[in-house]
């Protein structure tokens, strides 16, 4: 090999090496499946803060928050979601919105859901057109630790 491809090859090695040391550290995935259709996302930077609580304020934020992934379902339909081993050993809850539809999930990875019971509108159970749909990862009571979102909704 000749100087100039030692010295190429050497620049671009440390050229990678400083891109990576730039980058922020990918929080724990979040996935949705219905179907054969499958959405994954990572939480905002605002919604996890690497294992450390979510201030009140920064929590209620991020359940009003706008969804980036949607994924649609029809009546009849089984929404499966998965979350990362980091997420499930310290616990998590699903919301419909702000309304919970499942107790603590703790060491465990994955949930489904009939679709319907996650548009049901918990005040009157009339069945929503969408829904954000919040993956909360909680440690001991009243400590939020994370949200991910996605957005359901229904076929047209």
């Amino acid at each position: 090999m000749s100087n100039r491809r030692r010295a190429a090859a050497l620049g671009a090695v440390s050229l990678g090496l400083i891109a990576l040391s730039a980058c922020e550290k990918p929080t724990p995935l979040a996935t949705v499946t219905v179907g054969d259709r499958t959405v994954t996302t990572e939480a905002t930077s605002k919604c996890y803060l690497e294992g450390k609580q979510l201030t009140e304020q920064a929590f209620l934020a991020c359940l009003q928050g706008k969804p980036e992934k949607t994924i649609t379902v029809r009546p009849g339909d089984k929404v499966r979601i998965g979350v990362d081993p980091a997420i499930a050993e310290k616990g998590w809850v699903v919301a419909a919105g702000t309304a919970g539809k499942s107790g603590l999930l703790k060491d465990t990875t994955y949930r489904s859901f009939d679709a319907e019971s996650l548009l049901a509108d918990a005040q009157s159970g009339a069945a929503a057109s969408e829904v954000t749909l919040n993956i909360i990862e909680t440690g001991k009571a009243q400590e939020y630790l994370g949200v991910w979102q996605f957005k359901l909704k229904t076929a047209d």
